[in-house]
């Protein structure tokens, strides 16, 4: 009895020991891809020496802690695939689809259109004899790749009074997994909202609104909707339809209306969404006056401009989304306005240029008038270019008594001397006449005495005690002046 329980444990333990000779199952640590494709799930068995053999290999599905089998292959029974996997699941190894027991070592499988349902766990089991039982497990990842998707809120957008914002655009990254990051590429300016919503098959969908203050400026904005999943990215653009009242402008005045000024026209010029269908024109405190033409959104004035034409001119416009007016004040004037100086660079470089060349000018007169002007000292010895009228009468004869040298220049005679000292009499000099200063004993000038040293006449030196003696001056001669006339007048004799 004791040896028939011993045989029994040694059984026990040799069926249970584990494999020693290097006996094992190789699988991927993680697979991915996204639903609908293809991905493979490998598993090899590693076998040792001696070999073990295979009994069976069987993939299971481990869900929340619970295996469910997906495929089995078997060298006796063949292949089977189970639901709901019968028609996505294959194994890879054609040798193992035909029952052939030595290819069991490669029972990799082939998952095709993926479901977000098939993301789990799986585990590839092999039973061996007599090693007993070997595994290995993958984890399968199933990604979701969104759909995006980007609209106007409304296909028309109206800017109503008073204003308000509005959302315009939505930008939406639909059933992903993982979520989707959306972000706004625009120059207008705006705010943006999101929200993420968990939907029951594991996807996340991300909505973004983005919102504006509706008007005339946003009209033909565009909004570009940037989405990123993981690595990838993609762009979606709308461009915004504003409707919008007009805004009016009248043209055609210019300023210078004036009295018989023909061919004259008042323009209204709108800007709105949809475009104006109607135009009406007023005039304030009046009506239009008879000469008045109207044409679509143009005044025509029919004849010369008269004083009637003048007033407050009124534009109404319309379209579907409501009504403005725009308005200008017409001034009639009896005689065009006078016109400015030139305009623009070339006026200015005009300006410029007359004032040049009336500096010119001036600078050039007086130039000449000032090289005109000879020194005082050329003017004296130039005697040559004196007009007659004024040059001075001829000296008298020389006397044959007197001591005096000849030939005497104006410049030389500095002091005379007469015959006799005691016979001297002091007389003022007469100037030479050459000088062209002004002087009461100079009859033939008629120029003012400038005050320069260089047009004066040194005065002989005379001794006035001996001049005050002398009974009779002119005993020796005339006057003093005459001595200096005729001294100056005489040849050189050198």
């Amino acid at each position: 009895m004791a040896m028939l329980a011993t045989f029994w444990i040694v059984l026990l333990v040799a069926l249970n020991a584990p494999a020693g000779n290097g006996q094992s199952v190789q699988t991927d640590p993680s697979k991915s891809g996204f639903v609908g494709d293809t991905v493979e799930l490998k598993c090899l068995f590693i076998n040792g020496k001696p070999p073990v053999k295979i009994s069976q290999v069987t993939w299971q599905k481990l869900i929340n802690g619970t295996k469910q089998n997906v495929a089995i292959a078997n060298p006796a029974l063949g292949v089977s695939v189970l639901t709901p996997f019968k028609d996505r699941v294959s194994f890879k190894h054609p040798a193992v689809r035909q029952r052939t027991p030595s290819s069991l070592e490669d029972t990799t499988i082939v998952f095709s259109s993926l479901r977000l349902s098939d993301e789990a766990a799986y585990i590839c089991e092999y039973t061996t004899f007599p090693a007993g039982n070997r595994e290995n497990m993958v984890n399968l990842t199933v990604f979701a790749r969104p759909v995006t998707k980007m609209t106007l809120t409304s296909p028309t957008i109206v800017a109503r009074t008073p204003k308000r914002k509005m959302p315009v655009a939505t930008c939406m990254s639909a059933n992903g997994k993982p979520p989707s990051v959306i972000k706004w590429d625009t120059t207008l300016k705006g705010e943006a909202t999101f929200q993420e919503t968990r939907n029951p098959n594991g996807t996340v969908t991300v909505r973004s609104n983005y919102i504006v203050l509706p008007s005339r400026e946003t009209h033909r904005q565009k909004l570009t909707c940037i989405v990123t999943y993981r690595s990838e990215r993609f762009t979606d653009s709308v461009i915004l339809n504003v409707q919008y009242e007009p805004e009016v402008k009248i043209e055609g005045f210019d300023g210078n209306w004036y009295l018989n000024r023909p061919n004259v026209q008042l323009t209204c010029n709108a800007d709105a969404n949809p475009p104006v269908t109607v135009y009406q024109w007023k005039l304030l405190n009046g009506s239009l006056p008879n000469n008045i033409e109207i044409k679509n959104n143009t005044l025509f004035f029919k004849g010369p401009v008269t004083y009637e034409l003048g007033g407050t001119y009124v534009c109404e416009a319309t379209n579907s989304i409501g009504t403005r007016s725009g308005l200008v004040e017409v001034n009639v004037t009896e005689k065009p306005m006078a016109q400015g100086p030139p305009g623009g660079i070339f006026g200015i470089l005009g300006v410029v240029v007359v004032a040049g060349l009336i500096v010119g000018v001036v600078a050039t007169i007086c130039m000449v008038y000032r090289r005109g002007q000879k020194p005082r000292t050329e003017t004296d010895n130039d005697l040559t270019d004196l007009p007659p009228a004024h040059k001075p009468a001829p000296p008298p004869p020389k006397k044959k008594g007197s001591d005096m040298k000849g030939g005497l220049t104006s410049d030389e005679i500095q002091v005379v001397h007469l015959d006799k000292e005691d016979e001297i009499q002091k007389i003022p000099l007469q100037p030479p006449y050459y000088d062209m200063a002004q002087s009461e004993s100079t009859a033939f000038t008629d120029k003012p005495n400038s005050g320069h040293k260089d047009c004066d006449v040194q005065y002989a030196e005379l001794d006035t005690a001996a001049l005050a003696s002398s009974p009779s001056p002119r005993s020796s001669v005339q006057t003093a002046g005459d001595l200096v006339e005729y001294a100056t007048i005489q040849p050189s004799s050198h």
